[in-house]
């Protein structure tokens, strides 16, 4: 199945270079490949809404969405449809253009991410040398353009989400680029097709003691980048109304919610390359095997948001510098001593690492329990 994809592209550009100057075939080989990504981010985006509240509404011993079309499978299109004709309000002392570019530039990290994601052999729009890093990089534009949504509604709670927003993401930045690292030094390089390559025969990085706590570090800080639950501080609606897009309607609260399911897909998807196989598995086409590790990715962050309460402030800037970022850093050790030696030493002294580790750090970090309270009272 994914050679047939590639075999239906590689057709229409042979079609077309026997009419065409080589300069129109290349643009059409840019149009296939930003078509595909066009279709499939929102399409995707509107179907996971659609799964979140089934899933959620099963946890909560409800149906979900069940009256629009057949099992509610209508209801993104109901929804697209009521986001497009809703008023579009913006406060009156708000910086008008600020206000409308923030929805919009938001979706263009979370669009363009696409292009370095592995969906099957030869199924990457572009292979590049430095994947990994162009991930990363246009991950970490969404702070900028949520704090610009906060700052232009003019607003104290939009504005308080926004700083709470800056706050979360450039100290969950950092683990999450370490996290990253031991894949790094075991593959030697930065492009996502070699890393999916380096996992071929059930060689996945989970499997190793730094993969395991690798892979756990990654998709925490995934979640708290996308603001997930229980990351959800700049959308805290028990707090601060609904954070940095309390002052968004319509369309562009829709983009807003775009962006958020578009990048809970790619985090998947890229913590599902860097560490479980991506497209690798035995019977199925890679495409498939990757989007069900994917959705089972995605599955669980639902069912942190129907099970997890909220983090306090201090809590969650507690977990990402006193637990997750020494966890990383000793985790790269642990990788460099997997690397040192031969097997089954390297496990061995690498489990040892990263059992210490996190021995040492759970009982750095463990609260204070709270004293029973004694009641005394005047009358005894």
């Amino acid at each position: 199945m994914d050679q047939l994809f590639v075999n239906l592209k590689h057709s229409i550009l042979i079609f077309a270079g026997n009419f065409l100057p080589e300069w129109a075939v290349i643009l059409i080989s840019i149009l296939i490949s930003v078509t595909a990504i066009a279709v499939f981010g929102p399409v995707t985006m509107m179907y996971l809404t659609l799964l979140e509240r089934k899933f959620v509404g099963r946890i909560q011993n409800r149906f979900g969405p069940n009256r629009v079309g057949k099992w509610g499978l209508l209801q993104p299109l109901a929804d697209g449809v009521k986001m497009l004709t809703k008023e579009d309000i913006v406060p009156k002392g708000a910086d008008h253009f600020a206000h409308f570019l923030a929805p919009v530039a938001i979706v263009i990290p979370a669009l363009l991410v696409f292009a370095v994601v592995p969906f099957g052999r030869n199924m990457v729009a572009v292979d590049l040398s430095i994947g990994i890093l162009f991930f990363l990089a246009l991950s970490s534009t969404t702070t900028i353009w949520i704090f610009v949504a906060a700052w232009a509604s003019r607003n104290k709670f939009s504005l308080l989400g926004g700083l709470r927003s800056v706050a979360q993401m450039v100290s969950y930045e950092i683990p999450m680029v370490l996290s990253v690292v031991p894949v790094l030094m075991v593959v030697g390089s930065f492009s996502t097709v070699a890393i999916v390559e380096a996992q071929s025969g059930w060689n996945w990085f989970v499997l190793t003691p730094w993969g395991l706590i690798g892979f756990v570090l990654f998709f925490l800080t995934g979640v708290a980048e996308v603001n997930r639950t229980p990351f959800d501080l700049p959308e805290g609606e028990s707090e601060i109304v609904a954070g940095f897009h309390t002052e968004y309607s319509g369309m562009k609260f829709a983009l807003f919610y775009m962006a958020e399911f578009m990048n809970s897909f790619t985090i998947s998807a890229i913590v599902s390359t860097v560490y479980l196989g991506g497209w690798q598995g035995p019977w199925l086409p890679g495409w498939l095997w990757l989007l069900i590790k994917s959705y089972a990715l995605i599955l669980v962050m639902m069912w942190f948001r129907g099970t997890l309460p909220r983090f306090r402030v201090d809590q969650l800037m507690g977990f990402a510098w006193k637990f997750l970022l020494p966890l990383a850093l000793l985790n790269i050790f642990a990788a460099g001593v997997w690397l040192a030696f031969a097997r089954p030493v390297n496990y061995l002294l690498s489990a040892i690492i990263v059992a210490l580790a996190l021995f040492i750090l759970y009982f750095a970090n463990r609260p204070d329990m709270p004293k029973k309270r004694v009641y005394r009272y005047a009358v005894e």
